[in-house]
């Protein structure tokens, strides 16, 4: 028969859950169980691994100590992994002796947790030690507690060799519900391996570069087209032949880009910038950057590419006529 305990406390002197725990031990092991302790606050970068040493065993033993509220984030992390990870169909073979011992209140409720927890993932739950303890060498010196806790681990070894029945409840059906609307849907060899790769901190490094690589890429991409952007502008003011009394106003926006250049022309004075204009404009252009390329490049006019359909063109369209006279873009030969 083999038995893992998993202990969520912090390894301190005076937590006497430690004191249960080998008390549980030395009476096992007279019984001649194999007898597997680990300590979760050693294992802490390995917490997704140790589902799989379940598989190993017959009967597991789940010990916190309360110090302030709750089961500890350690052994959450193992009820997480627990879930994510564990072979389910196994978990439902397994018998589970919580041990909850509080140095500040609390131990039913965490004693509660413990057991709803390993209820939903569909293992068989004996009844527990909880204890509150005020001073640890009284408790651990009691010989009555002592007794007690060596009942339990007899009870433990009777309900695995035995193979007990326990009475139906309603976190089974909880426990079937939860599962069948898992989004983890692996065979259990898959859920093992990928808690292979979660605790493995030289794969999780290179999922991160990569994902850091693929956003400089992107961002790459984003910024070519920024640079591309920042071209245009100057090209329309280098461009630019002035009209006298003409007053007009042209926003033109690129389709595949959140770039915006308004050009303002006043009593033939050319106002070219980023960015939507404080007033409504006369003509209200939307097109590609390459289309735009090619208007500056002389290879067609504005006009033209309106009437190709490479672009569109709200408010007054004639003035796509005056804005190619304002900016005569030449072919280059």
């Amino acid at each position: 028969m083999n038995i893992n305990i998993y202990y969520g406390g912090r390894g301190l002197i005076e937590d006497s859950t430690i004191y249960v725990i080998h008390k549980l031990t030395e009476v096992l092991e007279e019984l001649r169980v194999n007898v597997t302790r680990y300590n979760l606050y050693e294992e802490k970068n390995g917490i997704a691994m140790l589902p799989k040493t379940l598989k190993e065993a017959d009967g597991i033993i789940l010990a916190v100590n309360v110090e302030w509220f709750g089961i500890g984030g350690f052994m959450q992390q193992f009820l997480d992994a627990c879930w994510l990870y564990a072979d389910k169909e196994h978990i439902g073979k397994l018998y589970m002796l919580p041990v909850v011992i509080a140095t500040a209140g609390g131990e039913r409720e965490a004693e509660s947790y413990l057991i709803k927890a390993w209820e939903v993932l569909g293992g068989n739950v004996l009844d527990g030690i909880r204890a509150y303890v005020e001073d640890h060498v009284d408790f651990e010196t009691n010989k009555a507690y002592g007794l007690m806790i060596e009942k339990y681990a007899e009870q433990l070894y009777k309900a695995v060799n035995q193979k007990a029945k326990m009475l139906p409840g309603s976190n089974f059906l909880l426990n079937r519900q939860l599962l069948k609307g898992s989004i983890n849907d692996l065979t259990p060899q898959e859920s093992e391996q990928l808690s292979v790769y979660v605790s493995d901190d030289t794969y999780v490094k290179k999922q991160k570069e990569d994902i850091e690589e693929l956003a400089q890429i992107f961002k790459g991409m984003l910024s070519g087209k920024d640079e591309e952007n920042e071209e245009i502008l100057p090209k329309l003011i280098e461009n630019y032949h002035s009209i006298k009394d003409t007053d007009v106003i042209y926003e033109i926006t690129f389709s595949d880009s959140d770039k915006i250049i308004t050009a303002e022309i006043k009593n033939g004075k050319l106002n070219c910038y980023y960015g939507k204009g404080s007033g409504s404009a006369d003509v209200e252009v939307k097109l590609p950057l390459g289309v735009m390329k090619k208007v500056i490049a002389g290879n067609i006019t504005m006009q033209m590419a309106f009437m190709s359909g490479e672009l569109t063109a709200k408010g007054n369209i004639s003035l796509l006529r005056t804005f190619d006279q304002a900016f005569p873009f030449k072919k280059a030969s």
